[in-house]
């Protein structure tokens, strides 16, 4: 394996790895937040009405977080088992044929199978990406590189607002299956992890056993505790920014909210958060300092999202921008899940781990629309934060910290 000082940091930072891995993860987040933002467009071309759209939009979400959910486990393991870029490739192909047909959709049921196939190709983008650039740097470096994965990508959330701005929803399904082609000739030349060809010839060395995260105590307390420490991102993006037409609603906004703009400065918000979380992990030299100071300024930005009295569009979209920056350490979040395990189950853990929480959303969206007749959409809101930020501090809290920890390590049986 190369060694440390034949490159200089920048070298690092813009290698192949690091650019084509935040490239994925841009087309990944392009696709991903398409639904969230067509929401509304899409659902009403197709002839629902206000209620329908309500119900039915939350419905095709849980399907596209089930796909999500499955494919994680699926692509985790592949990506231990085969390599790190079997998963970049076969989860692209996987999504991108799937968004590509979701511009043809004309009912509902079709559309729920579609996103659910969506799903689980993109389960095993970011996952695979943040392992794969983890295993290339230094670890000096691992929190400042893939927090430029996760920067860089997450413009893809802006990317897809304007194309639908633009053009119409059925074209910006099309383009995401567009740009998923031309990712995958950017990929041919991509090197594999040293650390994973050091030992996929290692019969002895069991690979990409999901079950070994359940068969021993410390190991799934461990694993609960990177799924814990995710909650607070997908509640604000699953919750308060999806559904902040609902909260337009109830805080007696005049203006129409569309949840599509919401999701776009969220997202804006959450770029720029991840570039900061990793510089910030740097300079703390701390993974658990970095992402439990964003998490205090997500619960802050919450209250206020939801009880300051907002009264106007532009007030609230300031504060899905403030509420993205908080959980801007999403990358810091995944790269904390990676560097837990060992090398032969880290793909698997760095894949699932994400997608257990964006699983979570299927949990959080259910308890919203049950909770929402009886208490109220702001209400209904608050109990799901209050729950989602007491189990995401606990687990920062007591989770070991990685920040020094080196990568080249075996996951005992």
């Amino acid at each position: 394996m190369e060694k440390v000082e034949d490159k200089k940091p920048i070298q690092y930072l813009l290698s192949s790895v690091v650019i084509v891995a935040a490239l994925g993860y841009f087309v990944d987040i392009y696709d991903l937040l398409l639904f969230g933002i067509v929401r509304i467009p899409s659902l009403t071309d197709l002839g629902l009405n206000e209620g329908q759209r309500s119900i039915e939009g939350a419905s095709i979400l849980n399907w596209q977080m089930s796909g999500l959910l499955i494919g994680g486990i699926l692509w985790g393991v592949l990506g231990d088992k085969k390599g790190r870029l079997s998963v970049l490739f076969g989860s692209i192909i996987t999504y991108s044929i799937a968004n590509f047909a979701c511009g043809f959709v004309h009912d509902v049921a079709t559309y729920k199978i579609l996103r659910f196939i969506a799903g689980i190709g993109l389960a095993g983008e970011l996952g695979a990406g943040i392992t794969l650039v983890s295993e290339s740097l230094p670890k000096k470096l691992r929190a400042i590189g893939t927090s430029v994965v996760a920067g860089v990508g997450l413009l893809g959330a802006i990317a897809a607002y304007f194309t639908v701005e633009l053009f119409s929803w059925r074209y910006a399904y099309f383009t995401g299956g567009g740009l998923g082609v031309l990712l995958l000739f950017l990929r041919i030349g991509v090197f594999e992890s040293g650390m994973f060809k050091h030992i996929k010839k290692q019969d002895q060395i069991k690979k990409g056993n999901f079950l070994s995260f359940f068969t021993n105590a410390k190991r799934l307390k461990l694993y609960l505790k990177c799924i814990g420490i995710g909650l607070p991102t997908w509640y604000v993006i699953g919750i308060l920014a999806t559904f902040s037409n609902e909260f337009g609603k109830a805080l007696h906004i005049s203006e129409t909210i569309k949840p599509g703009l919401a999701v776009m400065w969220c997202y804006i918000g959450l770029a720029s958060g991840d570039l900061l979380s990793g510089v910030l992990s740097y300079y703390l030299q701390s993974r658990k300092k970095a992402v439990a100071l964003m998490m205090l300024f997500t619960l802050i930005g919450t209250v206020g999202y939801l009880y300051a009295g907002i009264n106007s569009s532009g007030a609230l979209y300031g504060m899905c921008l403030w509420l993205g920056f908080g959980i801007g350490y999403w990358a810091m979040f995944v790269t904390i899940g990676a560097e837990q395990f060992g090398t032969n189950v880290r793909a698997t853990a760095a894949t699932t781990i994400p997608n257990m929480v964006r699983g979570t959303v299927v949990l959080m969206t259910s308890l919203y629309v049950y909770l929402k007749p009886q208490v109220l959409p702001l209400h209904a809101a608050a109990i799901i934060g209050f729950i989602c930020f007491s189990i995401g501090f606990y687990c920062i809290l007591t989770i070991p910290e990685t920040h020094h920890k080196d990568l080249d390590f075996i996951e005992p049986e």
